[in-house]
């Protein structure tokens, strides 16, 4: 990566990708305790430079517990707060972070986690109510509150609001609620102003003990590549408070919705239901939300990837209401003022191109003139003819980021095992000149990708731990067992931790 970060990125290195959900805890899901701590040491012993992660924003039970489905672009996901900081930060006693029911060891329990940790930030707040915490925890949450209003005073009302109707989407809501009534708003504000506020203290502690992992990643030369997804979900705070820049109709309801067209892998495409943007709004407001939105996430990380990249330079929409996205068109976004808008803003930033997939020389172009390195996966780079395979080693470029895989993806190991044609296989001995058996193909992609001239590389943890299909992490289009992969503290072991380090110091990494 070249563009903000031009000295940083310019040199190869290497990093981990694992979101906070499957880091090891008691609590079940990973959280901003001693698990990620030993996490970014892990970090440090293999000499990587990266850790990349997936949204921070709110997930829920209702949409899958997607970290690409939110109802905020900008809080935090208050199932990672930490019950141990708690304690440690002096919010609660050891004995108030009991919970009577065992927790899931083996993957994320959601369910169960999302019902204690409401019941122990509840727990924190009525403390704070209280006025018996420290003088210095009141001052932090007073300038968090003052610093973060502008997204926080609506999310804040918004998740409330949201409580209070009973999960309703919020254009189902009262109109003159869903409309934004100023006076009805203020009303309601009045109304549930201790819910309100607590909403607020639990966007506090999220990012209070955020804060303090991020600045031990600092402390540590650890960088943190964070995730946007392009689209928000309609039934989110950020529509609710900004219709006028997506695409809807009087009574608020989307005209199109976003997708991808009909292609090899589906002759129906892809409906994903999120509003599309009104870009011509978006520009007369010299791009003031997302500007906004990149800020926030600046403040979480320290390299963004654009998920859907090609959207940012021509989108897929489809009439809302219609049953697949066959009977969607390609419209033009205005990538270049955008972009241009973005980098005069933020003159240091650094973005990767999420641009897997066909990609248009129009989006070719954009990526070219900015400097963003898109991402390369050894997982496609033996589909078809390999010589000419643009994710094969020998035809990338030092500008971009190569991956074994993705969250998206099988592992190494399972998409061998089980995805992997016969002739997918055969390319792949071809290429490596001999044969490889499933056990090693993990280590020798990884091998393969820390060999490549790509500036950068980076490794699903999953296959570092050579897991096989177990290890998936989402598959697409399913619902079910996704977001739900987890490791334990004693799957690092010595031999991982030992191949890592050498490939990294062996091919320039380190």
């Amino acid at each position: 990566m070249k563009n903000g970060n031009r000295q940083d990125q310019a040199q190869r290195s290497s990093g981990i990708l694992c979101h906070i959900s499957s880091l090891p805890s008691q609590y079940g899901i990973g959280d901003f305790g001693d698990g990620a701590y030993q996490f970014v040491d892990f970090l440090v012993a293999t000499k990587q430079r990266y850790w990349q992660i997936l949204p921070l924003n709110p997930t829920s039970i209702i949409m899958g517990n997607s970290p690409y489905a939110s109802i905020s672009a900008f809080a935090g996901n208050p199932l990672f707060i930490s019950p141990n900081r708690l304690v440690s930060d002096g919010f609660l006693l050891s004995s108030e972070i009991v919970w009577t029911r065992e927790f899931g060891k083996d993957d994320v329990d959601y369910e169960n986690v999302a019902e204690y940790k409401q019941h122990i930030t509840k727990a924190a707040f009525t403390k704070f109510q209280s006025k018996i915490l420290s003088q210095k925890i009141y001052q932090e949450f007073e300038k968090f509150d003052k610093e973060n209003s502008d997204w926080l005073d609506d999310y804040s009302l918004f998740a409330t609001l949201k409580e209070e109707f009973q999960g309703v989407v919020w254009s189902q809501w009262p109109c003159k609620i869903s409309s934004r009534e100023t006076r009805i708003l203020d009303s309601y504000r009045e109304k549930l102003r201790e819910k309100i506020l607590c909403e607020k203290f639990s966007q506090y502690l999220f990012f209070k003990q955020w804060d303090d992992l991020k600045e031990y990643c600092r402390s540590n030369d650890i960088l943190i590549i964070g995730d946007i997804s392009i689209y928000v979900s309609y039934d989110g705070c950020d529509v609710w408070v900004n219709p006028e820049i997506f695409n809807l109709s009087k009574d608020l309801q989307p005209k199109f919705v976003a997708g991808v067209p009909p292609d090899y892998f589906s002759a129906t495409g892809q409906l994903w239901g999120n509003p599309v943007y009104d870009w011509a709004q978006l520009k007369k407001s010299d791009y003031k939300w997302w500007l906004k939105r990149l800020e926030q996430n600046l403040k979480i990380s320290h390299c963004l990837r654009l998920d859907h990249f090609r959207g940012f330079v021509g989108f897929w929409e489809v009439p809302f209401g219609d049953a697949t996205a066959v009977g969607g068109h390609w419209k033009k976004a205005p990538a270049e003022d955008f972009f241009s808008k973005i980098l005069k803003r933020f003159p240091e930033i650094k973005i990767i191109a999420e641009d897997l997939g066909v990609m248009t020389d129009q989006v070719r172009a954009i990526m070219a003139k900015y400097q963003f390195p898109g991402m390369k996966l050894l997982l496609f780079a033996f589909d078809g003819q390999p010589s000419k395979n643009p994710y094969i080693p020998h035809n990338v470029t030092t500008n971009s980021i190569m991956y074994t895989g993705t969250h998206d993806n099988n592992t190494v190991r399972g998409w061998f095992e089980k995805d992997a044609r016969q002739e997918d296989r055969e390319r792949v001995c071809r290429y490596f000149g001999r044969e490889i058996a499933s056990s090693d193909i993990t280590w020798e992609f990884i091998r393969l990708a820390m060999m490549s001239v790509s500036n950068t590389c980076i490794f699903p943890l999953q296959d570092v731990l050579n897991l096989g299909a177990e290890g998936r992490m989402n598959t697409p289009a399913t619902v079910g067992k996704n977001w739900r992969w987890r490791f334990q503290s004693q799957q690092l072991s010595n031999d991982s931790k030992s191949r890592l380090s050498e490939f990294t110091y062996l091919y320039g990494r380190a």
